[in-house]
C-alpha cells in the first residue's frame, strides 16, 4: 500500500508537502535561535550549549539533537526524492515545449527547481562551515559558535552564499507554502487568498530574519 501511494503523483506531493512543513518549523526555531546572536556571547554560545543537553537527563548528551538531525535528513531527502521525480514525470508528460513562450507562472514557480538546487549545495556548505570547521575561514573554534559566526560573515564571499541561500529559501517558502496547502486539501476558493498572505509573511519574516544575522556583523552590531 505504501509503495502505490508513493508510486502516484498525489502520494509524491502528499510527501514533498509533509517534508517541506517539516522542514519549514525547522527554520522557524532556527531563525528565532539566531537572533540570540543580537544578546550577546554568553547568551548565543549558552543556547548553543542547551541544544546539546535537551531532555537530559532522560535522554544522553546530544541525542535529541542528533534526532532532530536524523528526522531533518529524512525530510530532506524525502522532499528532494518527490521533487525530482515529479519534475521528471512532468517532462515526460510533455516532451515538447509549450507553444507560448510568455511565462504564465510565478517567478517564484519558476524557481524552485535551481532553487532547491541552491538550497541543496547551501545547506552542505553551511554543515562544513559551522558545524565541522572544514570550510571555515580563520580559526575554528568547537563550542564556541558566537565566534564562529562572526569569522564566517567577516568574509565577503561568506555574506553573499549566505544571503543568496537565504533569498531562495525566501522564494522556495513563498511557493512552497501555498502549494503545500493545496496538496494537503487545507486550500478552497475562500481560504486562498488568506493562504497566500501567510505565504507571504513567513517568507518575509524568515528572510528578514536570517539576513539580520550577517548584516548585524557586517554592520559591527555583532562583534
Amino acid at each position: 500500500m505504501a509503495r502505490t501511494v508513493w508510486d502516484s503523483t498525489v502520494g509524491k506531493k502528499t510527501v514533498m508537502a509533509v517534508s517541506g512543513l517539516v522542514m519549514l518549523l525547522y527554520l522557524v526555531a532556527h531563525m528565532i535561535g539566531n537572533l540570540k546572536i543580537f544578546f550577546g556571547t554568553e547568551e548565543f554560545n549558552h543556547y548553543a550549549h542547551w541544544l546539546r543537553t535537551v531532555g537530559e537527563p532522560f535522554m544522553h548528551y546530544e541525542w535529541t539533537l542528533w534526532l532532530i538531525r536524523v528526522v531533518l535528513v529524512v525530510a530532506v531527502v524525502a522532499h528532494a526524492v518527490s521533487a525530482y521525480q515529479l519534475s521528471r514525470r512532468d517532462i515526460k508528460a510533455r516532451p515538447s515545449k509549450y507553444v507560448h513562450k510568455k511565462p504564465r507562472s510565478s517567478y517564484a514557480t519558476r524557481t524552485m527547481r535551481w532553487g532547491g538546487i541552491i538550497l541543496g549545495l547551501f545547506i552542505v556548505w553551511h554543515i562544513l562551515d559551522l558545524t565541522t570547521g572544514t570550510v571555515h575561514s580563520g580559526g575554528f573554534e568547537t563550542g564556541k559558535p558566537y565566534q564562529n559566526v562572526v569569522d564566517t560573515f567577516s568574509t565577503w564571499y561568506g555574506n553573499v552564499i549566505y544571503i543568496v541561500a537565504v533569498l531562495a529559501v525566501g522564494l522556495h517558502i513563498r511557493h512552497g507554502f501555498w502549494s503545500a496547502a493545496q496538496t494537503l486539501g487545507a486550500g478552497s476558493r475562500t481560504r486562498d487568498r488568506a493562504l497566500k498572505t501567510t505565504a507571504n509573511v513567513l517568507a518575509l519574516l524568515l528572510t528578514l530574519g536570517f539576513v539580520a544575522v550577517p548584516v548585524g556583523v557586517m554592520t559591527g552590531v555583532v562583534s
